[in-house]
């Protein structure tokens, strides 16, 4: 191996450890016994437990593990689908088709990625309010319906790699405009649709404030705003709140070992044709 390719695979492996602590912390102080969790420094060789594991499905447990899990899965589902379908519709109507204003649109699209959504909270809030939707799901998960400026710039870029001779071919044989789109252009996108997918589902499935905003019945809680259950006012349950975490964590770190090939495909065909 040449020197410069040693000293670079040193560097990457020294910052996957950097990178890597956290999680390490993690998981040993999901299994670390109580009285170790809070010494200074950090002890690391210790007789592994699982009492707070066990503590978190104790009926009396205010941390419903299965009940926050389902609610998370339901928010999760709707909002890749919304995101996956409505964003790549539109990016498809960007990418190929003509119309009036279709560029302006889209410039005026991008922009709003601009915008802090801070500014944005309260006017939301007093709209959903007004609707009826506060104390459910739906302000969770029908935004999606209208998809994600970024998603929709990501897409719009990798369609545009798609061969207009394919389309027109398609466009001759009859089909219209949304055949085209669900029958050869979504087929060809896998990999792009797969990040959006990913993406969406960790922005969902990490999301805090809009449960901790639109949320107020604790069944309907999901994980990420239930670990809010550990820190009181004059303690944080440590134990019971890294084991949650981990329990948390852990699906995430299996689905991107799985669609990592996707994912990475994807970032790297997404934006080649501007």
């Amino acid at each position: 191996m040449k020197r410069g390719g040693f000293t670079t695979h040193a560097l990457v492996f020294t910052l996957s450890l950097v990178f890597l602590f956290p999680f390490v912390w993690l998981l040993t102080s999901a299994v670390k016994p109580n009285d170790l969790l809070k010494q200074f420094p950090p002890v690391w060789v210790f007789t592994p437990t699982l009492e707070h594991v066990r503590e978190l499905f104790l009926p009396d447990s205010p941390f419903q593990f299965w009940q926050f899990l389902c609610n998370t899965l339901y928010v999760c589902a709707f909002v890749v689908a919304g995101n996956v379908l409505a964003s790549a519709m539109v990016a498809y109507g960007f990418a190929h088709t003509k119309w009036p204003g279709r560029n302006l649109l889209f410039y005026a699209m991008l922009a709003t990625m601009m915008v802090p959504a801070q500014t944005m909270m309260i006017p939301i809030f007093l709209f959903f309010r007004r609707l009826g939707w506060i104390d459910s799901f739906l302000p969770l998960t029908v935004p999606a319906l209208f998809g994600n400026a970024f998603f929709i710039f990501m897409l719009r870029q990798f369609f545009m790699t798609v061969p207009r001779d394919l389309l027109d071919a398609a466009r001759v044989d009859g089909h219209g405009e949304i055949a085209i789109w669900w029958r050869v252009v979504m087929p060809l996108s896998v990999p792009a649709l797969a990040v959006v997918g990913l993406f969406s589902f960790l922005g969902a499935w990490n999301d805090f404030v809009g449960p901790l905003i639109y949320l107020l019945d604790e069944t309907r809680y999901t994980l990420s705003l239930g670990l809010a259950m550990f820190q009181g006012q004059y303690e944080v349950q440590y134990g019971r709140l890294m084991a949650a975490s981990a329990l948390m964590t852990c699906p995430i770190v299996v689905l991107f070992f799985f669609a990592q090939r996707q994912f990475i495909e994807g970032i790297k065909m997404t934006g080649i044709k501007g």
